[in-house]
C-alpha cells in the first residue's frame, strides 16, 4: 500500500496512492495510522501534485543515522563509525513536500542530505537476530536531513545544527511496496535540477535490520517513529532561492525550496 496525507477542501485526510500515466494519483481516502486521528474525508481522485501535501507521518521521535555511507563520511573528512552514530531531530522540524525550508540568519551554510527513511509500524524493543525486521516496519518514505553545517561543527553536538524548524522535509508518500532490506533501492538528489547525490542502500554501512536492533537495544520505537537511514556522498550547500528534490523510484519526489528566515 502507498499513502499520502493531503489537504482537501473539507480538511486533511489520508489518501491511497496509485501510479497512472507515470504520475502519482490520490485515488481514495484511507484510514489514518493508529497514532493519527485524522478522519477519512471524501475527495475526487486527482494527481497528487494537485493537492497541498501534509507530512505523511506523525512520529513521537525522529532517530537519525549519521555517516552510514563510507563515501559521505570521507567527503567530510570523518572516520567510518564502528557502530551506528545516532542523533535526534525534533518532530517540530518536520516539513511537507512543497514546504519552504527556512535558512536561519545565524547560519552561513545550509546543506541538503537526501535519505531513505524507515516508518515504524509496531512497537518494538530489544529486537534480536531472530526477529524479522519486516514485521516492525510500516513502510518507507523520503527525508531531507537539512543541516546547518557551520553550527553543527561549532557546537560539537548536532541538536541545534539539525533541529531547526523546517529542517526535516518528509514525504510525499509512505509505501510498503518496496523492500530495501532484500532489494536495494537507489536514491538521487537534485539541486536546481542538477544531479548531486546518487546512492544505493546496498552500500549502507549498517543495514536496516542492524539499525533496528541497535536502536531498540536502548529505546522503544513506537508506530509512526521515523528513522532516516543516512545520506550518500554529494552533500553541498544550498542558497536562498534554490530548490532541492530527493527521489527514490516508488516513493515519488520530495521537493522543497529554500528561503531566508525572516
Amino acid at each position: 500500500m502507498r499513502y499520502a496525507k493531503i489537504q482537501t477542501p473539507a480538511g486533511p485526510t489520508y489518501a491511497s496512492i496509485e501510479t497512472r500515466d507515470n504520475a502519482l494519483y490520490a485515488t481514495a481516502p484511507v484510514q489514518s495510522p493508529e497514532e493519527d486521528p485524522t478522519p477519512q474525508l471524501p475527495f475526487a481522485p486527482a494527481p497528487l501534485e494537485s493537492f497541498p501535501l501534509l507530512v505523511p507521518v506523525r512520529p513521537s521521535k525522529i532517530v537519525c543515522v549519521g555517516r552510514n555511507y563510507r563515501d559521505h563520511a570521507a567527503e567530510l573528512g570523518n572516520e567510518v563509525p564502528r557502530e551506528p552514530l545516532l542523533f535526534l531531530k525534533p518532530p517540530s522540524s518536520l516539513l511537507p513536500s512543497g514546504g519552504t525550508i527556512l535558512m536561519p540568519a545565524l547560519s552561513k551554510r545550509i546543506d541538503f542530505e537526501g535519505e531513505l527513511a524507515i516508518v515504524i509500524g509496531r512497537t518494538c524493543r530489544n529486537l534480536t537476530q531472530a526477529d524479522d525486521a519486516h514485521d516492525f516496519i510500516r513502510g518507507y518514505t523520503l527525508v531531507n536531513d537539512v543541516t546547518a553545517r557551520d553550527i553543527q561543527k561549532s557546537d560539537g553536538q548536532w541538536t541545534r545544527g539539525k533541529g531547526w524548524d523546517t529542517f526535516c522535509p518528509t514525504g510525499p508518500i509512505v509505501s510498503d511496496e518496496l523492500d530495501p532490506i532484500t532489494k536495494p533501492v537507489t536514491l538521487t538528489t537534485h539541486l536546481n535540477g542538477e544531479l548531486r547525490q546518487t546512492g544505493s542502500t546496498a552500500d549502507l554501512i549498517f543495514p536496516i535490520p542492524e539499525l533496528l536492533r541497535y536502536i531498540t537495544s536502548f529505546m522503544t520505537l513506537y508506530p509512526g517513529d521515523l528513522i532516516p537511514s543516512g545520506t550518500p556522498a554529494g552533500v553541498s550547500p544550498m542558497q536562498a532561492g534554490d530548490n532541492i528534490s530527493v527521489s527514490i523510484p516508488g516513493l515519488g519526489a520530495l521537493n522543497n525550496p529554500l528561503a531566508l528566515e525572516k
